[in-house]
């Protein structure tokens, strides 16, 4: 098996259409590529089957009894597990009117019968791509909020030592303001002296009289 064909096992399928001839030729065909691939009969069959594993991807027939495409989509795109699930839609309807309804339903494409299957191996690849970049993105943003949080955890109630200025830690351990937060938080530290000591420690030496003192 090809390195592509070990990347796309790892990508579940969900293939729904109510003519059985059809489904298994979908199915076969993207099997033969290392996609894992599950195929439902009806609507209700692959909401169900999507309800116990959540699909990478679902191709769906829009003519089908009972549930039609459109009405599936929308049952994806109402369920809080389901909605980021990418939906290419797969119907012999090729009327401009037909495919605006499916893309509005939630549908990120549209594949007409009968089928080519190059282009149907061709149009999952790219939106599989895409969905795991995004995928990838949302992790990124999650981790990004948690490192926020924990930055600003550090804003909360800290123990400091009112003469020294130590913080104790959470194993008891009191350590100085540079020590902390290099340990606590992604921050190097730079120095300089403010102007409240400078008026303090070296009465109010202007950088003028700066120069002088040390040209002495």
């Amino acid at each position: 098996m090809n390195t592509e064909s070990n990347q796309n096992s790892e990508i579940n399928i969900l293939v729904v259409d109510d003519a059985r001839e059809k489904l298994m030729l979908l199915t076969k065909c993207l099997e033969a590529v290392g996609y894992e691939v599950r195929p439902a009969i009806s609507g209700k069959a692959a909401l169900e089957a999507a309800s116990k594993y959540v699909p990478d991807m679902v191709l769906l027939d829009i003519n089908m009894p009972d549930m039609d495409g459109y009405e599936v989509c929308k049952a994806f795109k109402g369920d809080a597990k389901l909605k980021e699930v990418p939906i290419i839609f797969i119907s012999a309807l090729d009327a401009p009117t037909d495919k605006v309804k499916a893309f509005k339903a939630g549908g990120v494409d549209y594949v007409t019968k009968p089928i080519n299957f190059e282009e149907v191996r061709a149009r999952v690849s790219t939106h599989v791509k895409i969905a795991l970049l995004q995928r990838e993105n949302r992790h990124t943003i999650s981790e990004l909020q948690n490192a926020l949080s924990e930055v600003k955890a550090l804003k909360g109630l800290l123990p400091i030592c009112s003469h020294c200025k130590k913080i104790r830690d959470d194993k008891g351990y009191w350590n100085g303001v540079e020590e902390y937060f290099s340990a606590h938080a992604d921050a190097e530290f730079s120095h300089s002296v403010c102007p409240e000591c400078v008026e303090s420690e070296f009465g109010g030496l202007s950088s003028g009289s700066g120069d002088d003192a040390r040209s002495k």
